[in-house]
């Protein structure tokens, strides 16, 4: 491997602790290093390493299939860039817009501070139902003063509505959530079942043929997704009809995919999900635990149903401790782990870092083990299972040494306008003409790519 700062072995490790290590000859280069933005967090170098992974495993299945080896690239500077890919998406005719702070730091009474994740407008009317007030800045400020940031965190979220206090990173190491989590690995791929062994792909793309059903919503999920329709899979993304959408997201997760609504409150919504599910190879959810059991949608129940199928599963704070089944976004779980504290300065007000490399990373490793566990089931048969979360992200990128402080206070906001043309692509769409960050991985004999262009949801049947 060509060195990329840290990329190169955080790249080996991710395939280590995954049971595939770098094959002999193989080929996979990392241009560039941190800081590409203003953090000393390694967020460039992880997602370059991420991305490769899901790269390089892609790779490695067209290769056990066809005898052709092929070379990876990856540029840190573009990998930096595609963990903020949501902002660089631009739409003609413009997209619905928030007119209102979506999220944003607070103060309290006790001198904390009070991260409040509204940008959903559900979330963001039981917030303010909380809080008795409208949904300006200065009266959210003026009230969030009037409570304590603790009481204040358990309240908004004992009313379905998403906050994180501010804690410094030894706050959250003593916290029961932290310690549930300590002791869990960065992921988790277990095989879950029997099966006869089935192709990992056919034709010219590595995941030619594989059918994907992505029921996720907002970053992580949807971005596994959009990864795995970057080496050919078919992907089709089901939304809840009653839940609203974030803004330019799903448009920027959305290339290369379908793009339906099922109800899953109805019988009927249940049974198209299970009829999906049986014509599929993978399923990836990021609900919160138990919402698909009781529609009888388990990984358990869709293994029966359709054995050898890959199941994925995508939470905030992990499978396990007190806030298992807690809502949670990337600045949330920055917020409470104390990366926002640290970002901020002692003594400061919290920043999040340039970008929500939790959610990426964590969708970039998720298409990755996806593609390792693609790989067993070709070779000996399975159903298997796997499982990550934003927060055992945020521990790993957290456990990387720092970028030199005074080398990343220098790094620019944004990159050079002649740099950021070359990353971007554009077209038109059934959603207007688009403008987005292309893939970033390179690899010669079957480039990144999508076969689809992004659509409005609900734009497709609920069939293959």
């Amino acid at each position: 491997m060509t060195d990329g700062g840290l990329a190169s072995a955080i790249l080996a490790d991710v395939l280590a602790r995954a049971g595939v290590p770098l094959r002999p000859g193989e080929e996979i280069g990392f241009a560039g290093a941190d800081p590409v933005f203003p953090t000393t967090h390694r967020m460039g170098e992880l997602g370059a390493a991420a991305i490769a992974a899901a790269a390089l495993q892609a790779a490695r299945l067209y290769e056990d299939r066809t005898g052709r080896a092929q070379r990876v690239d990856v540029e840190v500077d573009a990998a930096a860039a595609a963990m903020r890919s949501w902002r660089y998406l631009r739409q003609e005719p413009l997209g619905p817009r928030l007119d209102r702070a979506p999220v944003g730091f607070y103060e309290t009474r006790d001198g904390r501070w009070i991260l409040l994740h509204m940008m959903l407008e559900h979330h963001h009317a039981r917030a303010l139902a909380v809080l008795g007030c409208t949904g300006d800045v200065d009266p959210v400020a003026a009230a969030v003063r009037g409570w304590d940031g603790a009481a204040l965190e358990e309240a908004i979220v004992a009313a379905g509505g998403c906050a994180a206090l501010v804690r410094s990173a030894e706050e959250w190491a003593a916290h029961p959530q932290a310690r549930a989590i300590a002791g869990l690995p960065l992921f988790r791929l277990t095989r879950t079942g029997d099966s006869a062994p089935e192709p990992a792909g056919e034709g010219a793309r590595p995941l030619g043929g594989i059918r994907v059903v992505d029921a996720t919503r907002v970053l992580a999920g949807p971005t596994a997704a959009r990864a795995l329709a970057e080496f050919g899979a078919d992907v089709i993304r089901v939304n809840p009809p009653h839940l609203p959408e974030l803004g330019p997201m799903p448009l920027d997760t959305g290339h290369g995919k379908r793009s339906t609504e099922l109800d899953l409150r109805t019988s009927e919504g249940v049974a198209a999900m299970r009829a999906l599910v049986a014509g599929a190879d993978v399923f990836s959810q990021g609900y919160r635990p138990g919402s698909l059991e009781r529609h009888g949608l388990s990984a358990a129940e869709l293994t029966a149903l359709r054995p050898g199928l890959v199941t994925v599963s995508i939470s905030a704070w992990g499978a396990s401790g007190p806030w298992a089944d807690r809502r949670g976004y990337d600045s949330l779980v920055q917020a409470a782990s104390g990366v926002s504290a640290e970002t901020g300065g002692a003594g400061e007000r919290p920043r999040s870092l340039p970008g929500n490399p939790l959610d990426y990373v964590t969708g970039y490793l998720a298409a990755f083990l996806v593609e390792v566990a693609l790989g067993r089931r070709a070779r000996e048969g399975g159903s298997y299972h796997v499982e990550l979360s934003l927060a055992q992200t945020g521990r790993y990128l957290d456990d990387l040494p720092r970028v030199d402080a005074d080398e990343a206070a220098a790094a620019p906001p944004e990159l050079a306008p002649e740099r950021l043309d070359a990353l971007m692509m554009e077209g038109d769409t059934p959603a207007g003409r688009l403008r987005h960050l292309r893939p970033v991985a390179r690899l010669p004999l079957t480039p990144a790519g999508w076969d689809r262009p992004a659509v409005p949801r609900d734009h497709d049947a609920p069939r293959w």
